[in-house]
């Protein structure tokens, strides 16, 4: 097991030249809590949905709770969903 919940590294996510998001990069430790504030239209939403697999990021890595998200198989990750959530305010 890992010491941290979720860690991201260098994530980013671009639709042909525009740079959605470029090179973000936390960790959150047991008992964290992580909150994502900016602009409205700033990337904030789009981080989450990486950090989810809902977006494919473009390079980069998430490992949440010890699993790199990108290297989970369809049902892995069917499995892991429920662990996984995005609070919107």
């Amino acid at each position: 097991m890992t010491d941290y919940v979720l860690q991201a590294e260098d994530v980013a996510i671009h639709y042909g030249g525009v740079k959605a998001v470029d090179g973000v990069s936390f960790t959150i430790q047991p008992g964290e809590t992580l909150g994502l504030v900016g602009e409205s239209g700033c990337g904030k939403s789009t981080v989450g949905r990486a950090l989810l697999r809902l977006y494919e990021p473009t390079a980069g890595r998430v490992v949440i709770e010890g699993d790199d998200i990108a290297t989970l198989t369809p049902e892995a990750l069917r499995l892991k969903r429920p662990s996984m959530q995005m609070v919107f305010q």
